[in-house]
């Protein structure tokens, strides 16, 4: 198993960030597919019509939002901690993901890059 972590720089407060993280009608804009999403821990969640799944354990306001994203069968969930730091340009987002499967890995990190957070980073950036 393996962890994955980045930073990303957003030209955005991290009020804003936050809500498009957590909204489902913001998270359907930037991710251009159906999401089911509700901003309550215990919930589960579906992304770009179930190509992600997982669960919500705890969010913190603007700052912070922590998921199980599930693996198929077999497999334990993996983590996903999302903080969110204010600085000078807008926003650094760090994204820790823990227990991605190493077989995974590589091609999982690349969408995560292309599609999750790069679709998040051109919402705010057009």
């Amino acid at each position: 198993m393996k962890t994955f972590k980045k930073y990303y720089q957003i030209p955005a407060s991290p009020e804003e960030v936050y809500l498009a993280l957590t909204k489902a009608q913001s998270i359907q804009l930037w991710t251009g597919s159906e999401v089911e999403f509700t901003e309550e821990p215990d919930t589960e969640f579906s992304f770009w019509d179930g190509d992600i799944v997982g669960k919500n354990l705890e969010f913190d306001h603007g700052k912070k939002i922590v998921q199980e994203w599930y693996f198929g069968e077999g497999n334990e969930p993996s983590i996903v901690t999302i903080k969110l730091h204010e600085d000078k340009r807008g926003t650094s987002l760090e994204f820790v993901q823990t227990n991605i499967p190493e077989a995974d890995y590589d091609d999982f990190t690349e969408g995560l890059d292309e599609y999750y957070l790069g679709g998040l980073l051109d919402f705010f950036e057009d």
